[in-house]
């Protein structure tokens, strides 16, 4: 078995383990006894002793979490990589980083990977291009500062920021189920006050994701190239 790496546990399973409540509170107010008459009917089957339930679910959801993460709210902001702020950086008309810093930078990445940046004038004819070429260097900047311990903790601090608000959005929706379930079909007061209370914690990520996206996205770049420049 493959062990988990930091990254994963701490960016991917950390955010799946904290947007579980939802379920959990319909498991123990709705479904609990059902689901264990199900599980131990499960139980006879010989695969389960192999891949336990629990596990098949978390990572599941963990999938579910990235994707919602990845393919939808960091492509709404980013657009892909091409408006990430590792690509953003770099750009001439970009003022994060001074000029001197940023000729050091495109230098660097033309002396080890034979990769040239689109000169100012390049890039005003055609800016798309040029945030496609800074996309490819970039891709080989993090292969060179994979393995350094700096630049892994911002990492793991966007994708957890990233992963956790994408599964809100699922322990959003499983709230509203919750509600619904809770008020209509099996009545239980506790259930629905405790929901509702944790549907409104779930939104507040899902409100500032555009923000806290962009912050742990440039803290992640500004570190990316801070270290790159030193190796």
């Amino acid at each position: 078995m493959i062990k988990p790496t930091e990254y994963y546990i701490k960016a991917r399973l950390f955010p799946t383990i904290i947007c579980a409540v939802p379920l959990l509170i319909l498991y123990y107010f709705g479904f609990s006894e059902k689901i264990i008459d199900f599980i131990e009917f499960l139980k006879g089957y010989k695969w389960v002793s192999d891949i336990t339930i629990s596990i098949a679910i978390i990572y599941f959801m963990t999938q579910i979490n990235r994707f919602i993460a990845k393919e939808i709210f960091q492509n709404i902001f980013f657009k892909e990589e091409k408006n990430m702020p590792t690509t953003n950086f770099l750009l001439h008309s970009s003022t994060f980083f001074a000029q001197s810093t940023k000729k050091r930078i495109r230098e660097k990445i033309k002396e080890r990977f034979g990769i040239e940046l689109l000169n100012a004038s390049q890039e005003n004819e055609d800016e798309l291009e040029a945030r496609k070429t800074i996309v490819d260097s970039v891709a080989q900047v993090r292969n060179v500062t994979r393995d350094n311990r700096l630049l892994l903790q911002h990492n793991i601090e966007y994708g957890f920021t990233r992963n956790l608000i994408g599964g809100c959005v699922i322990a959003v929706l499983v709230t509203v189920f919750n509600l619904y379930f809770f008020k209509t079909i099996t009545t239980n007061a506790q259930a629905v006050n405790i929901s509702i209370i944790v549907g409104v914690l779930y939104l507040i990520p899902i409100l500032l994701s555009k923000y806290l996206v962009n912050r742990y996205g440039k803290n992640y770049a500004k570190v990316l190239f801070e270290q790159f420049l030193k190796t």
